[in-house]
């Protein structure tokens, strides 16, 4: 398929959205931002449900096919420790990661403190290790890495300092146990001015390994005088130092469009947490929250998102971007 003309690179799947409140076999206010995965040779979503109460838990969907018939099991996922400080606000927005046999859910919680970043693995969606706090308050949007860097993991995340203008970027930390985190640095900068990505970004699904690097594909969030919009881009992360971006895509390439992505709780916001890599190599699915309201996914073929990176290289006018130095700590 080529893309030189009005083709989009993304395809919404015809049955959009594939899972509403009104799906859940409880009454829920809102059901978006899936962490993605494969088990027991299916699909396996984990929801963000956000209760009637206003605060989030983490539910299980699984589907053969990954696109339709949704079986939603209220059993399997993972509650909030409401009566803990870090979870008092519910938990939400989860990115899976599979480790060997081992499921690595990085997600976010509510704390009494503001957003934190925690851990918690599993084998079944069923039985829990929670790992804790890995960064505090104000960050979000993070992700693992399903492989280690000379002995150390690897962590994507999005710190929010207020005050100073100085925007919102996606970091890079290493931690040598999963607990003791360091060695951290902006990867991808928000840019400045009039660009679609300016000001605030933050990670979507967990890096996908590829041969030409680790795709990763972000968010941005562009305010304007009617509220914020929310769009994907890309880039692509070094195999073997991911701190080293070799390639970032200057346009975005999916944004708010359709009715169900530009209303609802959140207006114009188009928010993916997972994506699954199909077996044969090349079909990605990428699955969203739509207006913080609903679950939908797209479809995409590999090859063409990495001729994206290729054919749409970012600016060269570094002045735009806060200077890489300045932003390592």
């Amino acid at each position: 398929m080529s893309h030189s003309g009005r083709e989009e690179l993304l395809t919404r799947h015809e049955a959009n959205p594939i899972i509403t409140p009104a799906d859940l076999p409880f009454m829920a206010n809102a059901v978006f931002n899936p962490g993605a995965t494969t088990y027991n040779g299916e699909t396996l979503l984990l929801l963000r449900v956000e209760h009637r109460t206003g605060l989030s838990s983490l539910v299980v969907a699984t589907s053969k096919d990954g696109l339709t018939d949704w079986t939603i099991d209220p059993q399997r996922g993972l509650e909030p420790l409401l009566d803990s400080f870090e979870e008092r606000w519910g938990i939400e927005d989860p990115r899976i990661t599979r480790v060997d046999d081992d499921y690595y859910v990085v997600y976010v919680g509510y704390s009494l403190a503001g957003p934190l970043v925690l851990l918690a693995t599993t084998k079944d969606f069923i039985t829990w290790n929670r790992h804790g706090v890995l960064m505090t308050p104000d960050d979000k949007d993070a992700a693992i890495f399903p492989v280690m860097f000379d002995g150390r993991w690897a962590l994507l995340h999005r710190p929010s300092p207020t005050g100073f203008g100085l925007g919102a970027h996606v970091w890079l930390s290493f931690s040598p146990d999963l607990r003791h985190w360091g060695d951290s640095r902006v990867i991808l900068p928000a840019r400045r001015g009039g660009w679609w990505d300016a000001n605030k970004v933050g990670i979507g699904p967990p890096p996908l390994l590829t041969a030409a690097g680790w795709l990763v594909c972000y968010h941005a969030v562009r305010v304007t005088a009617s509220g914020s919009i929310y769009r994907l881009g890309l880039a692509m992360l070094d195999r073997t130092d991911p701190s080293r971006v070799i390639a970032r895509g200057n346009e975005w390439i999916l944004a708010p469009t359709e009715h169900y992505e530009r209303t609802g709780d959140v207006p114009d916001a188009i928010f993916p947490c997972g994506w699954v890599l199909r077996e044969d190599g090349e079909t990605l699915h990428i699955y969203y929250g739509a207006a913080d309201s609903v679950v939908c996914v797209a479809e995409a073929k590999l090859s063409e998102l990495l001729n994206h990176l290729v054919r749409h290289p970012i600016s060269e006018h570094h002045d735009e971007m806060p200077a890489r130095d300045a932003y390592r700590a």
